[in-house]
């Protein structure tokens, strides 16, 4: 299944570590935010507006205690339907 065809609810996994961009309130620059294969939900689904074939999921990944953590905007390359060892 391709990342694209994915809805709100669907379980997903980090492609590669997710390292926050600056654009995260309370995270320091360049901080890891979900570790490559972690294992999220999608919660919202939209689309950058200057480019509208460009998709934007809100995942909530798991952390170590598998407690889902805050949602976090990822791009469908950030993202693989299935799951991979890290």
């Amino acid at each position: 299944m391709k990342v694209e065809d994915l809805e709100i609810g669907d379980v997903v996994y980090a492609a590669h570590d997710i390292v926050d961009d600056g654009s995260m309130p309370d995270v320091q620059d360049g901080e890891i935010l979900a570790e490559s294969g972690a294992r999220g939900v999608i919660v919202m689904r939209g689309y950058v507006e200057e480019e509208p074939e460009k998709n934007v999921f809100l995942v909530r990944f798991e952390d170590n205690e598998l407690n889902l953590g805050r949602p976090i905007g990822c791009f469908g390359e950030d993202l693989t339907a299935d799951q991979t060892s890290s």
